[in-house]
């Protein structure tokens, strides 16, 4: 990851990857295991996947645990920097319904008026 002075361009650098966002998301509600974050997270590929999820473990966001168990059980789950970010997503989320999914609402509303 490249250094840069700017702490807006750092965070970016974390959360710009496309379905990283909603990795994130998804983890804000607890720990989940591989294939759970792929059904959740509807048209990402395995691949995808697992390279965005190595990418947050690497910049401390996401931590794996792996189980001793038969068979081998893995969770991911956020650190506390990645907990730092869902206020981030839960703002994102407010903006989204008030100014992009209520903006669509009110302009439906408006052409069927």
């Amino acid at each position: 990851m490249a250094e840069h002075p700017c702490p807006v361009s750092r965070c970016a650098e974390i959360i710009s990857g496309k379905w990283t966002l909603l990795v994130i998301r998804d983890l804000a509600e607890g720990a989940c295991r591989f294939c759970e974050l792929e059904r959740s997270l509807e048209g990402i590929s395995p691949r995808t996947l697992s390279l965005r999820l190595r990418a947050l473990e690497d910049c401390g966001v996401v931590e794996r645990r792996t189980y001793p168990e038969v068979p081998p059980r893995v969770e991911y789950a956020l650190t506390p920097k990645g907990d730092a970010l869902v206020p981030l997503i839960e703002d994102m989320r407010r903006y989204g319904e008030r100014w992009l999914i209520g903006e669509r609402r009110r302009e439906r509303e408006a052409v069927a008026a």
